[in-house]
C-alpha cells in the first residue's frame, strides 16, 4: 500500500477480490479517509453488497464494521431530521401557489433515488420561482425561520446579486434552511434561468406536495455545484452522488439526449464537460462514448484543459492527508479563486475580497452599508 493511495476510490469502484489482499492498515486508513470524506456509510454499504453478492463473509475488521454501524446510526438520524424539516417546509408554503422544489440531499430523499442511501445530511435547500420569493420567505418567517446577514450590504448582497436569501435558521429546531431561485448568482458567468429549470421540474413520487428538477436539471445542478463552486471541501461525496445519479438516469436512452440538450439550453456546457469526464476518470461512471465527445465541445480552450484537468485530479479525491497528492493546497485554493471570478465581474469581486481581506464590514457605522460576509 503506498502513500497517497485513495483507498474510497478503490472502495467505491473495486470488485469483492481486491479486498482480499487488503491487510490491517489498508482498513485503518479507508476508515480514517472516509470519515473524513463523509464517504464512510457509503463506502461501508457498497462493500456489504460485493461480499453479499460474492457470498462470502465480510472481510473487514470488526472495528471497522463497528465504526459504519455508528456512522449509518448517524446518517438515519440526518434523514429523518430531514424529512421532518420536508414536511414541515411544505407545510409552511403549502398555499404559496407555486412549486416549491427541494435540491441536492434533500432532493435524493425526497425522490428516493440512489445517492440518498446512506448519505451523510446536512442543511435543507429548496428553489421557488423568483416572482413567489418575498412571498416564500413571509412565509417561512411566521413558522420561525429568521433570516441572517442583517446589514445592509449582505442584505443588498444576496438579494440583488445571488441566487437566493440570506440562510435561514429555525428559532426552535436550529435547523438552517437555504432558499433558493436559481442554481448561479445573478452576477455568474454563465446564465441558467430559472423559471426554465421551474417549468421542467417534476413531483417527487416520495413526498406528496414536493416538486424536485428533471432528471437532466438535477444532474446539471450536481454538476454546476460542484464545478462551479468555490468550496470543494466535500467535492468527492459530491461526485460520486453524480456519478450513482448518472448511472440511475443513465439506463433510459433519452435521458443523454436529453441532457446535452438541456445543457445549452441552460448555458451549462462547460459543468456537463468537467462532470462528465471526472466521473468517468475517478469513478468509472459509464458515459456513451457519444455524449462524451458531444461534451467537449463545451470544455475550455485547449492550453487551459491539462491545467484545469491537474487541479481537478488533486482535489476530487479523499480529504485526508494520506492520500493528497503533492500541489493539492495549491489545487485548492486556485479553484477557491476560480470559484470566485465565475460568480463575479472583476470590479465587483476585487471590491468584494479586498473589503472582506480588510474586515471592512465589521466597521460600518449605524446601518451603512457594508461588504457581504459570505462566500
Amino acid at each position: 500500500m503506498a502513500d497517497r493511495d485513495d483507498l474510497v476510490i478503490e472502495a467505491l469502484t473495486r470488485d469483492a477480490g481486491h479486498f482480499r489482499r487488503w491487510q490491517a492498515p489498508h482498513w485503518s486508513r479507508l476508515l480514517q479517509q472516509a470519515r473524513g470524506t463523509g464517504l464512510l456509510g457509503r463506502v461501508g454499504e457498497r462493500l456489504r453488497r460485493l461480499w453479499q453478492a460474492e457470498d462470502i463473509a465480510p472481510l473487514w475488521p470488526e472495528a471497522l464494521a463497528a465504526h459504519v454501524a455508528s456512522a449509518n446510526r448517524v446518517i438515519a438520524a440526518q434523514r429523518a431530521e430531514v424529512q421532518r424539516e420536508l414536511e414541515l417546509v411544505a407545510r409552511a408554503l403549502e398555499d404559496l401557489g407555486a412549486p416549491v422544489i427541494a435540491l441536492k440531499g434533500a432532493a435524493y430523499l425526497a425522490a428516493a433515488l440512489p445517492p440518498a442511501q446512506a448519505r451523510v445530511f446536512s442543511d435543507v435547500d429548496i428553489l421557488v420561482p423568483k416572482h413567489a420569493l418575498a412571498e416564500a420567505e413571509s412565509r417561512l418567517m411566521l413558522h420561525g425561520w429568521l433570516g441572517s446577514h442583517h446589514n445592509a450590504y449582505d442584505q443588498r448582497y444576496y438579494r440583488e446579486w445571488m441566487h437566493e436569501l440570506p440562510p435561514m435558521q429555525h428559532a426552535r429546531r436550529g435547523t438552517t434552511l437555504d432558499v433558493h431561485h436559481n442554481i448561479l448568482p445573478e452576477t455568474a458567468r454563465l446564465k441558467p434561468q430559472g423559471h426554465l429549470l421551474v417549468c421542467a421540474a417534476v413531483p417527487a413520487p416520495a413526498h406528496p406536495g414536493w416538486h424536485v428538477l428533471s432528471p437532466p436539471d438535477m444532474v446539471l445542478h450536481s454538476m454546476t455545484h460542484l464545478f462551479m463552486n468555490e468550496e470543494t471541501s466535500h467535492a468527492l461525496r459530491d461526485l460520486s452522488d453524480l456519478d450513482l445519479l448518472l448511472r440511475h438516469f443513465g439506463t433510459e436512452d433519452s435521458f443523454w439526449a436529453t441532457l446535452l440538450e438541456r445543457a445549452g439550453a441552460l448555458d451549462l456546457r462547460r459543468p456537463l464537460f468537467y462532470g462528465l469526464t471526472q466521473t468517468a476518470r475517478v469513478l468509472g461512471t459509464p458515459v456513451p462514448p457519444h455524449v462524451a465527445a458531444r461534451a467537449r465541445a463545451g470544455g475550455p480552450a485547449l492550453p487551459l484543459r491539462p491545467i484545469m484537468q491537474g487541479l481537478w485530479r488533486r482535489v476530487l479525491r479523499s480529504a485526508h492527508p494520506s492520500a493528497q497528492l503533492p500541489g493539492a493546497t495549491a489545487a485548492r485554493f486556485a479553484l477557491y479563486v476560480r470559484g470566485h471570478w465565475l460568480r463575479m465581474p472583476p470590479g465587483l469581486l476585487a471590491r468584494h475580497l479586498t473589503i472582506k481581506a480588510l474586515r471592512l464590514h465589521q466597521r460600518q457605522p449605524g446601518g451603512q452599508a457594508s461588504p457581504p460576509t459570505n462566500g
